[in-house]
Order: structure tokens, then C-alpha cells, then sequence
């Protein structure tokens, strides 16, 4: 194969203007990803600030005023529900009115003055676990400093623990979530440009040119691959812009670092992508592979749920997902300065990835031209 010959030259400028001709295209390739990076960046929240709590205080002493106040005030609590009965807790949560009753008991202000454990009981939604789940923290911690403690006590070791959050210290979401959508968005589009690139040309009725033609299939596999590399790097730039500049993301990695593991990640999805396209006979069949795709390797990439929790079997598939190396580099890059060793441990799996999966694109493309 003799690189970027002219035929092969030729099929990349071919390619370019199939993809960039019209003007509508190339809104759809730059607008829509970065409204939906603004978008799902503020969906896609992991704060809890407008809940609304029933109460049921049995008690109405001292203590249990306190308490309900302390709540009420609390930044997260939207609304406070006085109830008088356990139907009436049933009723408000059944038909999802509130996230979480509290029921204190009518003995916790004596207990408090005896200096005993006030035992309260937090009931939840079991069908909002994610939002619950951060919600019973924050009601624990709130309810925990309300547990009267001996006056002539010795500080305790979570009395003298001081809680610091590195890399992010004021926990905020976006810091985190910006540059995992960013990734996950030049994911989708890369990998849906490549599907639809040999898939395109066969509904077209123009591959049985590409038969004619002077090229091989490895020169055919560069042309197809080189304009979706060049428009998810632009891509990938401007979701990292974005992120650093509109969303004000600090960026303490090496910048050639990232752009080097993003080409290699680009390569990758390119290989997917192509090994797709090769398979399916009409676009419809590759826009719905890509998402058949897309859907899992996102689950499993790590950036909703650590990929430690996910099965043993899960865990060796997910060896062959880019996507879960990309974002280590990426969201590392951002908050942490990795390591030019972490980086390179997660670098190399992508171009392992890339050589196998652009190499097997070629011997499909090699087999359908035969």
C-alpha cells in the first residue's frame, strides 16, 4: 500500500465532501453535541437540593423541635410534610409527594436528657435508590449531631477527623461529570460517522465503484478512517474547551499527553466503527448497531458506577472497551495530573484495541470486495 497515494487521496477528499458539502451537516456535527454537553451536564446532576421529608414527631419535646428545625433548615430540604400517622407517611410516599419520612418517637427528648441514643426512624422510596441513597447521608449526618454527647467527654477520633476531598475539594458535580459527557459525546459521534461511512455507500449503490477503483482495501480503510479521526479530534478539542472555559474545569494535566491518548482512543472507535460498517448492508443497520454499542460501553465505561462493582465476567469484557480507558486519561487529565506511567498503562490497551479492530475492518472490507 503506498501512502496517501493520489486514488487514495482522492477517496479522503471524497469522503470529506460526503460528509461536510452540505451546511446542515456540519451544524449537525459541531451544534447538537455541544448543546448536549450543556445539557446533560446540568441533567445529569449528583446533588440533592430540592427534597421534601414528611415528619412524624410523636414527641414534641425540646429535642425533637430541634431536630425537625434542623432538618427543615437543612440547604437539600425543599418542603417538610407534618403528618400524624403512618397512613398518612404511606399515602405521601406512595404517591411520590416525598422522598423520606422521619418518625421520631414521643420518648426522644427524655432520652436525649437521660443522655441515651435518641432511636429515630427514616423511611424512604425504594423506587428512588440512587437519590435516596444520597439523601439517608445527609439526614444521618444531620441526625447524628443532634445525639446529645457527656459533658465531661473525651474527644473521640471522629470528633478530631477533618474530612478533605482532594482534586475536588468543594464537590462539584460538574467537575466531574463535564469531561466524562465530553468523552462519551465524541464517542458517539465518531463511531456513528465511521458505521455509516461503507454501510453509505452501499445503499448509495456507489461501492461497486470502490471495486473498480485502484485502491486496496487497507488504502480503502485510511480513506474512511482519516476524515472521522480528523473530525472527532476537532471534536474532542472543542468538548475539552468547552468544559475548561464554559464550565470553568481545571485542567492540571499535560495537554500533549491528552491529545496523544485521544488520537489513540479516536483510532480505536475508528476500528469499531468500521468493523460495523462492514457487517451492515443499509444505514439503518449501522445507526442502530451504534447504539447497540454505545448503550453497554457506557455502562460499563465507569462514569455513572465504579467498574469494580460490576461482576467478575463483566469486568474481563470490559478490557475491550475503550471508552473505560479513555476516561481515566480524560477525567485524570482534568483533576488529578496523572502520571505519564498511568497514563501510558491505559494508553497502550487503546492502541492494542485500535491495531486489532482496524485490522479486522480490513480483512471484512478485503472480503467484500472479493
Amino acid at each position: 500500500m503506498t501512502w496517501f497515494s493520489p486514488a487514495m487521496r482522492a477517496l479522503i477528499i471524497k469522503e470529506l465532501l460526503s460528509i461536510l458539502r452540505d451546511p446542515k451537516s456540519r451544524i449537525l456535527l459541531i451544534v447538537p453535541p455541544l448543546a448536549q454537553l450543556v445539557v446533560f451536564s446540568f441533567a445529569a446532576t449528583l446533588e440533592l437540593t430540592r427534597a421534601d421529608i414528611a415528619v412524624y414527631n410523636q414527641d414534641n419535646g425540646a429535642w425533637s423541635r430541634l431536630c425537625v428545625e434542623r432538618v427543615a433548615h437543612a440547604g437539600f430540604v425543599h418542603q417538610m410534610y407534618p403528618v400524624y400517622s403512618e397512613k398518612a407517611i404511606r399515602q405521601l410516599i406512595a404517591t411520590r409527594q416525598v422522598m423520606a419520612a422521619i418518625v421520631i418517637p414521643n420518648t426522644a427528648s427524655s432520652d436525649e436528657a437521660a443522655g441515651r441514643s435518641v432511636q429515630l426512624q427514616i423511611i424512604l422510596d425504594g423506587r428512588r435508590a440512587n437519590s435516596n441513597q444520597i439523601l439517608l447521608g445527609y439526614l444521618t449526618e444531620i441526625l447524628a449531631s443532634l445525639n446529645a454527647e457527656p459533658v465531661n467527654a473525651s474527644p473521640t477520633i471522629s470528633d478530631l477527623a477533618v474530612t478533605r476531598h482532594w482534586f475536588n475539594p468543594n464537590l462539584i458535580y460538574q467537575w466531574f461529570v463535564v469531561p466524562g459527557v465530553g468523552g462519551i459525546l465524541v464517542t458517539f459521534i465518531t463511531l456513528l460517522l465511521t458505521a455509516l461511512s461503507i454501510a453509505r455507500e452501499r445503499e448509495l449503490g456507489t461501492f461497486d465503484q470502490l471495486l473498480v477503483s485502484p485502491c486496496t482495501p487497507g488504502e480503502m480503510i485510511v480513506a474512511k478512517m482519516v476524515p472521522a479521526l480528523l473530525i472527532g479530534m476537532v471534536l474532542g478539542i472543542l468538548m475539552t474547551g468547552a468544559a475548561m472555559f464554559l464550565f470553568r474545569v481545571p485542567f492540571v494535566g499535560s495537554y500533549a499527553g491528552l491529545l496523544f491518548s485521544m488520537l489513540l482512543y479516536i483510532l480505536s472507535v475508528n476500528g469499531i466503527g468500521l468493523m460495523l460498517s462492514a457487517l451492515c448492508n443499509t444505514q439503518q443497520q449501522a445507526i442502530l448497531g451504534t447504539f447497540t454499542l454505545v448503550v453497554p460501553s457506557v455502562l460499563m465505561s465507569g462514569f455513572a458506577t465504579p467498574v469494580e462493582n460490576m461482576p467478575a465476567f463483566l469486568q474481563w469484557v470490559d478490557q475491550a472497551n475503550p471508552l473505560k480507558y479513555y476516561l481515566i486519561i480524560l477525567q485524570g487529565s482534568f483533576l488529578k495530573d496523572l502520571p505519564a506511567a498511568v497514563v501510558w498503562a491505559n494508553d497502550w490497551p487503546l492502541l492494542v484495541i485500535a491495531v486489532i479492530t482496524l485490522t479486522t475492518a480490513t480483512v471484512f472490507v478485503r472480503g467484500r470486495l472479493q
